[in-house]
């Protein structure tokens, strides 16, 4: 390209991407690294021809109406877009692209992680050390499941959902899936998965649940009281997916009386807030939303997204395009 487009990346990338993006765009990486607000983004629709924006940015129906918009391309640094009206971005002409193989098997990594925490009491554990409060070894302190032999119940069962169960697979583990479309018989044969018939049944059979379903009124609060009432009381609920996902109330009420053993959460519903009943909770282990958050992961999403930009400004199609 001789032209090159203005381009706003909204929050710093990793330093080989940043790089990248300036050689091939006039790039406007925001110095802040802070969300932008809805008059910032607003200002960005009529100076840009091109946005690289993150999971923080919320591109609502009234910025894609902005008078005088001049951006054509939000090329979405991340696989989920439940911060971008899609709707009003195909209404108003304007394409809008992910990067969902990039973060797999990072976030499959983390659900495991958070499992191995929940199960294992680490976060306890390593609160009691650093507080002081440890008295030294014991044989029933802080006892808590091994992962061999359980069933692990997956909700939903895209790419991440998959990768988890590849990883549950080496700790011995036994997979049941939930999900809208049943999965080919060659991937349940190779990651050893059977479907439920139901959510509900799923969660009352499960010793480990784990969450992997996209964001959206869809999916809001499909873990509310009423499913935390049906699962074991010594299962674990496990979220990488989206915050929105979980009634956070119901669950800290759940973690509190007993009704389910523990938690392993990494996204919130009001990020960066959360629930101070959460907080409350020891016997939740609760990460800052490191999904995705390995250096080899965030460079190939940046690198995903520049391509999907570079391929759109060519005349050619996205290879990630969602709209």
């Amino acid at each position: 390209m001789n032209w090159q487009p203005r381009l706003l990346v909204t929050r710093h990338l990793p330093a080989p991407v940043e790089r990248h993006l300036r050689s091939i765009f006039d790039a406007c990486i925001n110095p802040q690294d802070v969300s932008l607000n809805h008059a910032q983004l607003a200002r960005a629709m009529t100076s840009y021809e091109a946005i690289c924006p993150t999971i923080t940015d919320s591109f609502d129906a009234a910025l894609f109406s902005t008078p005088g918009t001049r951006v054509r391309i939000l090329a979405n640094f991340g696989a989920g877009l439940d911060h971008i009206d899609l709707a009003a971005a195909e209404r108003a002409g304007i394409v809008v692209t992910n990067t969902p193989d990039a973060v797999t098997d990072a976030t499959a990594e983390l659900a495991i992680l958070l499992m191995l925490m929940a199960a294992r009491r680490a976060g306890e554990g390593e609160r009691e050390l650093r507080e002081g409060r440890w008295t030294g070894w014991r044989p029933t302190h802080l006892m808590g499941q091994s992962l061999a032999g359980k069933t692990l119940g997956l909700v939903g069962f895209g790419r991440i959902a998959q990768a988890t169960a590849a990883y549950a697979n080496s700790l011995q583990m036994r997979i049941r899936y939930f999900s809208r479309h049943r999965a080919r018989a060659a991937t349940e044969m190779a990651l050893a998965a059977t479907p439920a018939p139901s959510l509900e049944a799923l969660a009352a059979e499960a010793d480990i649940l784990s969450l992997h379903v996209p964001g959206g009124n869809e999916t809001r609060r499909l873990v509310d009281a009423w499913l935390l009432a049906r699962m074991k009381p010594t299962a674990i609920l496990i979220n990488t997916s989206r915050g929105s996902v979980v009634d956070e109330g119901a669950l800290a009420e759940a973690l509190r009386t007993g009704q389910i053993a523990a938690a392993g959460l990494d996204v919130y519903e009001q990020e960066p807030k959360v629930n101070p009943t959460l907080l409350a909770c020891p016997n939740a282990v609760l990460l800052p939303h490191l999904g995705s958050s390995t250096i080899e992961a965030r460079t190939a999403m940046g690198r995903q997204a520049a391509a999907n930009l570079e391929a759109f400004f060519a005349g050619e199609e996205p290879p990630n395009r969602v709209v």
